[in-house]
């Protein structure tokens, strides 16, 4: 009896430890596909597109500063039929007349008005540039964390069939009276367990591929 139980002990480490072989969440990861979704999420995440749309406002209102410099001029005409001189005409030429005028603060404030613009678009494409390695970023952490539930669920998968199997076993041995029932009932708390387990692994695969599905802007089996 000894040694049949020290046989049992030696099978079910030794399926342990493949089985701990290959649950591993290296053999998911796949760099390539990695950076397909790194990619996907660059071109259909909506907040990166308002990014490139703050960046083309900013390269407008740089363009637009330039013709600011005609604001500091200005023109009007001035109509003396009789050629009168008044204060608010001091003039004795008769007819139309033009008149230009120059605000000198309008001009000399206007290089400062074109450097700010030109800075605010060195921001502009920065914070974008910030916002693609900080997605880029989250990206990979949701990868990560969805083929590390993987590899999770596929170990509770496991666990379910060997102790699936082990109630079995222990149900044929207590009938026979070769198994306490106290050692049988452990059994199938155990299976109930790692049911549950199991459960909770497959909640928490449809949590990381929802999480990044929502970066990608896309299902992760359209990205190929």
């Amino acid at each position: 009896m000894n040694k049949f139980k020290l046989l049992y002990l030696l099978f079910f480490l030794l399926t342990a430890s493949k089985i701990h072989a290959q649950e591993t969440m290296f053999q998911d990861l796949s760099y390539p596909y990695l950076e397909k979704l790194i990619a996907a999420a660059k071109q259909n995440y909506p907040h990166t597109k308002v990014m490139e749309h703050e960046v083309n406002i900013a390269k407008g209102t740089f363009h637009q500063s330039h013709f600011g410099w005609l604001d500091a001029f200005s023109a009007s005409y001035i109509y003396n039929p009789q050629g009168y001189l008044t204060l608010s005409n001091p003039t004795l030429q008769r007819g139309y007349q033009l008149v230009a005028t120059v605000n000198l603060g309008s001009l000399f404030e206007r290089p400062y008005t074109i450097h700010n613009a030109k800075e605010a678009v060195v921001v502009a494409e920065q914070q974008k540039e910030e916002y693609a390695l900080s997605l880029e970023a989250q990206v990979k952490r949701n990868y990560f964390a969805y083929i590390a539930a993987q590899a999770e669920l596929r170990g509770r998968v496991n666990a379910v069939l060997d102790a699936t199997n082990e109630a079995k076993h222990l149900k044929y041995t207590f009938e026979k009276g070769e198994t306490t029932f106290q050692v049988y009932n452990e059994a199938l708390t155990n299976l109930y367990n790692q049911n549950s387990f199991r459960v909770q692994a497959e909640l928490a695969v449809f949590t990381a591929k929802t999480n990044l599905e929502e970066l990608l802007g896309a299902k992760l089996e359209s990205i190929k």
